[in-house]
């Protein structure tokens, strides 16, 4: 994957990892300020998405959002990246009907403002959503995630920097 490619892919992988963890900053630093975003439950601005995912993504105990195919088309400063994926939501209630998996493709508009590739506009198109209630199992011994700066991958981020 060349140079901008890879650049406009870690947007993308950038945005689930805030999303999952509920890092607001990290979900904030893909979009530009004056993004769009268009989703299931949502269409508006970048501000007012960030604020609706800090009411929306407390109901859940968890999110994680894997990125599969991924494809970019560049013209200068600007791109169109698609990306098919598949959001799975939890809570520990495993009856409730909110723990679902979805199949979904994001269509961005990419641009390339003072040096820094980020979504301008965002479309999550929803492929297909089954409910997950009464699927879940224990989970077992072994380390867990968590939401917030306390995860795993930002501690280890932390010794990476020391």
């Amino acid at each position: 994957m060349d140079g901008v490619k890879q650049d406009i892919y870690e947007v993308v992988l950038k945005y689930c990892r805030g999303v999952d963890r509920a890092d607001m900053s990290l979900v904030r630093a893909a979009y530009h300020e004056d993004a769009m975003e268009h989703h299931t439950g949502f269409d508006g601005t970048i501000d007012d998405y960030v604020g609706w995912l800090e009411q929306t993504i407390p109901r859940y105990d968890g999110m994680m959002h894997i990125v599969s195919n991924h494809l970019s088309a560049i013209d200068g400063n600007r791109a169109v990246a698609e990306t098919y994926g598949m959001g799975v939501h939890w809570m520990n209630d495993r009856t409730d009907p909110l723990n679902f998996t979805s199949g979904f493709r994001q269509i961005d508009r990419m641009e390339k403002r003072s040096g820094r590739w980020a979504i301008a506009e965002r479309w999550v198109v929803r492929e297909w959503s089954r409910s997950d209630a009464h699927r879940f199992m224990p989970l077992g011994d072994g380390p867990r995630g968590v939401r917030g700066q306390e995860d795993l991958i930002y501690k280890s981020l932390e010794w990476l920097n020391s």
